[in-house]
């Protein structure tokens, strides 16, 4: 019931099994035993034929003294005893329904409409409003560095190229010898950063589509089906931006890289899935993967994926990286010593509460959609928290790479990936805190299972933030130290 004294009816997946405690007895477990279905259909007043626009499914516990050859009819709701079990002795259990039909004036097209009603939608609102707050301060921080101090910076040095003295470097352009000094571990950097971009594009295409209403949920298996095929055409950007990662990062293995590109992060995906799935049929559930379908998956990996990867490889090690003015200087330079709050683990970690707290509320409610047995059509919003968990990751990003310059630390190509990709790790907290608080889970499979998939789901955010800030700390590094001359 809302503010105004309306009653709103709230959908959910399933029915529950029975329940614990209650009238009559607190200690005891009562099975619900009768289901009440509702079938709701609507007339066709052009050629009067009738379609099945919903159903409701009503639970409950009756205890069934002397069960009748035949069911007596079950029209509303039963005033009797709930059915009570025992794990000390055997009881006898009389399962029944009964099935009510209702006329409802709702259009065929308009029959998922119900599912849309969620509750708390404010909360919506406000994780957006919340996320919009943390893009302006960022957006106030990055114009602050570009426009004030970076412009100044810019200004000051080519002042210096004017005069005849001798005048001793500082700030960002101290490391102008060292910032494009290859990272180490380049070729495992470059195949994280192709990851993030196959993962982007899929995750961008799929809210899309399922926002316009291309993709939707009542189309059973047709989101997931379609984030597997746009992953698996994504591979050959993955190879491209890999590619041309890796031709930056001064690499010469490319095939080296263009394999590890190909099988990292499917493979860990996949490895993951697989552990999970051989739970499930150890368990004998009927949710496990068959085996043909997980044949399917690898031809799709090896027969597809892989070859694109190599493709885009070929036409990323082809083209030619954005000439750099800024030569590498032989021997690298110290870096200086810097307090515990500019470390280079602490600001990281630091650096990814940001993009988290833009996603954490519209992921508590994925939560409860993936566990809970909630619907979750709001992919309008989704999209919108996408877009700001971007600008948020890039923008973060630049701001901690710029004061990271300025205090004569050039290892910037790992920290501007690690930072937004962080997020991942709060994700993992998270999954934590709702799995204490929430799940009501006892068996061990069970659990197995919850935090395996939030495994996933944290791997899929760490590339794809990853992705966002490295390639934005990239261009700006770029665009800075080429607007400056260097002796």
């Amino acid at each position: 019931m809302d503010g105004e004294g309306n009653t709103k009816v709230f959908y959910e997946e399933g029915f529950p099994l029975g329940r614990i405690g209650g009238a009559p007895e607190a200690n005891s477990y009562y099975l619900n035993n009768h289901v009440s279905i509702k079938i709701l259909y609507n007339v066709d007043e052009e050629d009067e034929t009738h379609h099945v626009v919903g159903f409701e499914v009503d639970a409950q516990s009756i205890q069934h003294p002397n069960a009748p050859a035949e069911c007596p009819h079950f029209g509303h709701p039963i005033e009797a005893m709930p059915q009570s079990i025992s794990r000390e002795e055997n009881t006898i259990i009389t399962f029944t329904y009964s099935v009510i039909w209702e006329q409802k004036d709702v259009h065929w097209t308009n029959r998922m409409d119900v599912y849309s009603l969620m509750p708390d939608n404010k909360i919506h609102w406000f994780s957006l409003v919340n996320s919009l707050l943390i893009i302006l301060f960022l957006t106030g921080m990055v114009a602050l560095i570009l426009l004030r101090a970076l412009h100044s910076d810019v200004i000051r040095y080519k002042e210096l190229e004017t005069t005849q003295e001798f005048q001793e470097e500082y700030g960002w352009k101290l490391v102008h010898g060292d910032v494009f000094r290859p990272p180490r571990f380049r070729s495992l950097l470059s195949a994280l950063v192709g990851s993030g971009v196959q993962v982007f594009g899929m995750t961008l295409i799929t809210l899309t589509f399922s926002a316009v209403g291309f993709l939707t949920p009542e189309n059973r298996g047709a989101i997931m089906t379609a984030m597997i095929v746009l992953f698996v055409s994504m591979g050959l950007f993955a190879g491209y931006f890999s590619a041309r990662t890796y031709t930056l990062c001064q690499g010469t293995e490319w095939k080296s890289n263009t394999m590890l590109t190909a099988h990292l992060f499917p493979g860990v995906i996949f490895g993951i899935f697989l552990v999970l799935n051989f739970v499930l049929v150890n368990e004998g559930s009927s949710s496990a993967v068959p085996f043909w379908t997980l044949l399917v998956l690898i031809l799709l990996w090896f027969g597809i994926s892989v070859p694109l990867v190599f493709i885009g490889s070929r036409f990323g090690n082809r083209s030619l990286p954005e000439e750099q003015k800024v030569a590498v200087n032989l021997l690298p330079r110290d870096i200086p010593d810097l307090p515990w709050y500019s470390n280079y683990y602490v600001t990281t970690l630091l650096g990814g509460i940001l993009p988290f707290g833009v996603v954490f509320i519209e992921l508590f409610f994925v939560f409860t959609s993936l566990w809970l047995h909630q619907f979750y059509l709001m992919f309008g919003f989704l999209v919108m928290v996408f877009f700001i968990l971007a600008i948020t990751s890039g923008e973060i990003a630049i701001v901690l790479c710029y004061y990271q310059l300025c205090s004569e630390d050039y290892n910037w190509w790992w920290k501007s990936f690690l930072t937004p990709g962080s997020s991942a790790l709060y994700m993992l907290l998270f999954s934590v805190y709702y799995y204490s608080t929430k799940m009501h889970i006892t068996r061990f499979v069970s659990m197995v299972l919850f935090f395996g998939y939030s495994l996933i789901m944290a791997f899929f955010l760490f590339v794809l933030t990853g992705f966002v800030g490295f390639w934005c700390s990239l261009v700006f590094v770029t665009k800075i130290y080429n607007s400056i001359k260097i002796d």
